[in-house]
């Protein structure tokens, strides 16, 4: 009976030594996957053309930035700096390019002194909706030459957003003919800015976070931004009293996300597949914020702080979509490859406005009907 006993008390401290070692083990291998887990952690940049926190464009990218991040499971974090607070907000583009960020959010149109074909990857004035543009980038082209644009710069562009239709914009004075574009100074970029210069006004480029001020000054005497929403947010109404529709400029304003080559084609496949994927989702999301909350933004521009709303006349509108078609033809003939965007933005055009008039157009005259 003895040795029974002894034995059992020996069974005993082996089956607590055994558990005790294997719990060591266990803590040991949590600890070193914790490690490994955060060696493996990728930490990234994103630099941005727009003011910390700003609706829609600012928190748009703010989002893409904390999609990515849960979507890998914290395997790709993604640190964002607003306008100014690692780069200037017109340098998104050479700091991605060369690497001081592995990505950036902003819109195409400002890098046309770079890539001038880039600019049609924004905006076309009289040119696509926000649905047209999105469909031509993704199923018409439009995107294998985006990218072939870019690829000398060492970046991949993905369409991450979209204004829709904007505003014409805020002005000091009643647009009342093409004459009173004359000398007018206005905050416009892409390839609406050189058609305001056409017709004899003075395009001025400035970042979002600078338009206030100068127009407040007098700087500029009208500038464009985006849209109600937007707009309520900077005050606008507070340095100018006209507001202008329809926004011929911009009619469907696509934003960017650009991400650094290198760093991008360096992720595992999975990652970039989570990376396109929430590019995508993020691209549709901001469409329909802005789609949702323009009105509200524009009844209180309207009714509570007393803004001039004004549809632009149609001889004015009539003269602007001549000099747009006259700017178009000017800039594809100029360089090569803006030749080949234009040829393809035309064709798609052209196709997409013969179904959207027995669709879209043809539905919403419909739903007018009394």
């Amino acid at each position: 009976m003895k040795k029974i006993k002894t034995w059992s008390k020996l069974a005993l401290v082996g089956l607590a030594t055994a558990t005790l070692v294997a719990c060591g083990g266990s803590e040991k291998a949590e600890d070193t996957a914790k490690v490994e887990k955060k060696a493996d952690v990728i930490n990234w940049k994103m630099v941005t053309t727009w003011p910390k926190n700003f609706p829609g464009l600012g928190t748009g990218a703010e989002s893409l930035a904390k999609n990515i991040t849960e979507m890998s499971n914290g395997r790709l974090n993604i640190k964002v700096y607003a306008a100014g607070e690692l780069v200037p907000p017109l340098e998104v583009f050479d700091a991605v390019s060369r690497g001081t960020a592995e990505m950036g959010h902003s819109a195409a149109y400002y890098w046309k002194g770079k890539a001038p074909a880039a600019q049609f990857f924004t905006a076309v004035p009289f040119g696509f909706t926000a649905q047209e543009i999105n469909s031509w980038i993704h199923h018409g082209g439009g995107l294998e030459l985006w990218e072939e644009i870019y690829a000398p710069f060492n970046l991949i562009p993905m369409a991450a957003g979209n204004t829709g239709v904007q505003m014409g914009g805020w002005f000091n004075k009643e647009i009342n003919s093409l004459e009173d574009f004359q000398g007018l100074k206005m905050r416009i970029p892409g390839l609406g800015g050189e058609v305001l210069k056409k017709v004899g006004g003075t395009p001025i480029n400035l970042p979002g976070g600078e338009i206030f001020t100068a127009l407040q000054t007098g700087t500029i005497d009208a500038t464009e931004w985006v849209g109600p929403y937007n707009d309520l947010a900077f005050g606008l109404y507070k340095a100018a009293k006209f507001y202008y529709f329809p926004g011929w400029h911009e009619p469907g304003s696509s934003m960017e996300a650009i991400y650094n080559k290198d760093a991008f084609e360096a992720l595992p496949k999975d990652l970039q597949l989570i990376v396109r994927s929430a590019t995508r989702q993020a691209n549709a999301e901001m469409l329909d914020e802005f789609t949702a909350l323009n009105n509200s933004a524009l009844q209180t521009l309207v009714n509570k702080h007393n803004v001039q709303l004004r549809p632009f006349p149609a001889d004015v509108l009539s003269a602007l979509k001549k000099a747009s078609t006259e700017t178009l033809e000017e800039v594809a003939a100029a360089d090569p490859m803006s030749q080949r965007v234009y040829n393809s933005f035309k064709e798609f055009r052209n196709k997409v406005s013969a179904w959207h008039e027995v669709s879209e157009r043809a539905y919403i005259n419909a739903r007018e009907v009394e």
